[in-house]
């Protein structure tokens, strides 16, 4: 019974070690390459903000994992994260990384983040073609 009382004692004392640790992020990205029906590995993004000039800042730059994701963009400091950003997928390298030609050498995307919402943008991509939406 002591032992099991120690053990308890330890998760709930770990606990909020554990969560205090984890980092909240407002936007998170994929890419889904429709022409292998496989995720896009090792694609640059970069995240860019218009200021109150109209000029793109950059904000920060990732690399896809093995998922063909990027989960941590924007991170949730209790800032306003709110306005117009632009993320730029490196489509060439993947594609030229496949010995295989492709029409787009980056797809930009330009959207507006109006709240505090996680937002979540993929592109599916082919060597011709490419969409998004507003994913979750």
């Amino acid at each position: 019974m002591k032992k099991n009382w120690l053990v308890f004692l330890m998760m709930f004392l770990m606990v909020p070690m554990v969560h205090a640790q984890e980092s909240s992020y407002q936007l998170s990205s994929h890419i889904l390459d429709i022409s292998t029906g496989k995720p896009a590995p090792n694609v640059k993004i970069v995240l860019q903000k218009r200021d109150a000039q109209n000029n793109w800042v950059l904000v920060e730059e990732k690399i896809t994992d093995q998922n063909g994701r990027v989960k941590d963009f924007l991170k949730q400091e209790g800032k306003n994260n709110t306005g117009i950003y632009k993320l730029t997928f490196y489509t060439a390298p993947y594609f030229k990384s496949l010995s295989q030609k492709s029409f787009y050498p980056f797809v930009e995307v330009v959207f507006e983040l109006a709240d505090q919402e996680h937002y979540h943008v993929p592109i599916t991509l082919s060597p011709y073609g490419y969409s998004t939406y507003r994913g979750n």
